[in-house]
């Protein structure tokens, strides 16, 4: 296991692009020890990352990536729940095989990860678990049920998780609005882009500022960030 500030360790779900990636670059030109798990690997690996090859969905991935990570960098103090998958259809007509897809990726993956590296954190009594959400929790829209229902879960697992944790573990939903990622061409199903939206976008650049600014907050706890672009009205 490597030495150092538990504090300075971060992981990353579904790192290799998008908010994920940005989050793994910020954090490193910090100077953390920053670590990616993803079913994609990155295009650019900068050696100061470490990835891990892993499915969030699968227990034994979940597992293998626990052990890895241990050996190589250390236990996380930071564990940001990036990794998730998207989807349109209509609940009268879609496929409930890969609405279970998104479930097992959005809400089960994130659980997965809470259930494997915080209990070190709580017998350490200090971490930071950061659940990546989206605007979409909460927000019924056609098409739009499965995701927003994952989403809309994954904010009660926070909060649930936030007060089963008092006071050693601080707790962070982060809701991005719409951003220009290539999250919409890699949807299980269904298509639109950023620019059909007609709301603009943000960078994910932004997601990352706004989960390092979380991060660095001293002697209280930011328990949510929604960030839209000036455009969206949802």
């Amino acid at each position: 296991m490597q030495a150092g500030n538990l504090s300075e360790n971060i992981l990353i779900t579904g790192g290799a692009n998008g908010i994920g990636r940005a989050v793994a670059r910020k954090f490193s030109n910090e100077n953390y020890r920053v670590a990616i798990a993803d079913v994609e690997i990155p295009r650019e690996q900068e050696e100061c990352l470490s990835f891990f090859k892993t499915n969030v969905s699968d227990p034994v991935d979940v597992a293998n990536l626990y052990d890895e990570l241990i050996d190589t960098i250390g236990h996380p103090g930071i564990l940001v729940l990036n990794a998730g998958r998207g989807i349109q259809e209509k609940l009268f007509e879609g496929d409930p095989g890969k609405w279970q897809e998104v479930i097992n990726t959005n809400l089960m993956g994130a659980l997965r990860c809470i259930r494997a590296f915080v209990p070190e954190m709580m017998k350490r009594q200090e971490g930071h678990v950061i659940i990546v959400s989206s605007v979409s929790a909460g927000q019924p829209h056609p098409s739009g049920g499965i995701y927003a229902a994952t989403k809309t879960a994954l904010e009660i697992i926070a909060d649930t998780l936030r007060l089963e944790t008092l006071p050693h573990i601080k707790v962070t939903v982060v809701s991005p609005g719409v951003t220009n990622t290539n999250f919409f061409e890699n949807q299980i199903s269904g298509y639109t882009s950023v620019e059909n939206l007609e709301m603009g976008f943000l960078a994910p650049e932004d997601i990352a500022e706004d989960i390092f600014y979380a991060v660095n907050q001293k002697g209280r706890s930011i328990n949510k960030i929604i960030t839209r672009p000036l455009k969206q009205s949802f």
